[in-house]
């Protein structure tokens, strides 16, 4: 059994095994998300504009993911710095995937809309944060290297300067 002392989410992610038990699931201890270094398998995810982003074929691209909350001033102000980011790199090999904390996809495009960001967001938080981090702070910024590599976990505001340092990512080892 998980100690008293584990973070809250792992306590539940154990609480979970008796019940798949019950219900004929196999169930497998949790994973741990992946380490700086690791190449984590990261899923096809759907976007709000409705098309599919399969991160585990971009290839030869870096990959900034921002957590996010509508409802996060910090997150408001670290995403206007990615959308700079964003137009910054044009052209060069580099990604950047928002994905919202948020449930309501209307909710999110409008307010994507009224900030006039135009990177790619998802809404499959619970898929994606697992696989690269515990820590439940947004904004959250992780950040996969050319290959396909962890490099960077960035909990919180970034400044300008720092953000537009991400475009480094991009440039061939």
């Amino acid at each position: 059994m998980t100690p008293p002392s584990a973070p809250p989410w792992r306590r539940r992610e154990w609480l979970a095994v008796p019940f798949a038990l019950a219900h004929g699931a196999a169930a497998a201890a949790p994973s741990a998300p992946a380490a700086p270094g690791d190449k984590p398998a990261l899923p096809a995810v759907a976007l709000l504009d409705g098309a599919t982003l399969d991160l585990a074929a971009l290839h030869d691209t870096a990959l900034v993911l921002v957590f996010f909350d509508t409802s996060c001033a910090y997150c408001r102000r670290h995403n206007t710095r990615l959308e700079q980011l964003v137009r910054a790199t044009r052209g060069q090999p580099l990604r950047v995937l928002g994905v919202a904390g948020d449930r309501d996809p209307a909710l999110v495009r409008d307010y994507l809309r009224r900030q006039g960001w135009t990177f790619a967001v998802t809404l499959d938080t619970d898929r994606l944060r697992p696989l690269l981090t515990t820590r439940r702070v947004v904004p959250m910024t992780c950040v996969l290297d050319r290959g396909g590599r962890l490099r960077e976990l960035i909990p919180g505001e970034m400044a300008e300067a720092d953000v537009l340092d991400l475009a480094r990512w991009a440039r061939p080892a």
